[in-house]
């Protein structure tokens, strides 16, 4: 029996950035776990601003096809969030609705179950892009989400050198929620009784 994949990425791609850090220690973490973990970087997937005219005379971009047949293909997705302006960063909210827009085989947002992380520099660890995040995700998409969430809060100095968080609970928290991430894609794609 095959084991369930779990796609990763964050939601932003500067150099050096708390997400992409949270999303590379998720995949490590995953790797441990019994899953296929799979970690991908929006760089990989350039988009124009969403525009249904754009979509109306050129059709949907070659990369949301790509990026939706990665979600598709998934059984969870464990994205991690920044916080910009108290919200949702504009990259990654227009992967997502491009991904959306995208047609293929498997329903990309209905098919894995979603878990979220988010980071920032700040005391709330990006909790106001992680709702919105979640609103996105759970309203717009009809997307399972967890409840459980992993929030890195000081995100700046939450790293040790090896990449793991320094907070020893913080990173049981992130192993709980992504052995949680697996049980319940296991179970939506039948993999596990």
């Amino acid at each position: 029996m095959r084991r369930p994949r779990i796609l990763t990425f964050a939601g932003s791609i500067r150099t050096g950035a708390y997400s992409a850090a949270l999303a590379a220690l998720a995949a490590k973490e995953l790797a441990r776990l019994d899953c296929e973990p799979v970690l991908i970087s929006l760089a990989d997937y350039p988009l124009p601003i969403y525009d249904a005219d754009f979509e109306a005379s050129d059709g949907v971009p070659s990369p949301a096809m790509r990026l939706r047949d990665q979600l598709a293909l998934a059984d969870g997705v464990f994205i991690v969030t920044p916080e910009y302006n108290a919200g949702l960063p504009p990259l990654l909210k227009n992967a997502l609705d491009w991904a959306s827009r995208a047609k293929g085989e498997g329903d990309a947002f209905k098919k894995p179950v979603y878990a979220i992380g988010s980071t920032s520099p700040g005391g709330l660890g990006g909790y106001r892009a992680s709702m919105m995040l979640r609103q996105v995700l759970a309203l717009g998409l009809g997307a399972l989400v967890l409840a459980e969430q992993a929030m890195v809060a000081g995100a700046g100095s939450a790293f040790a050198e090896n990449g793991d968080l320094k907070d020893e609970r913080a990173q049981e928290r992130l192993r709980a929620l992504l052995s949680a991430l697996i049980e319940q894609a296991a179970l939506r794609s039948g993999l596990r009784a």
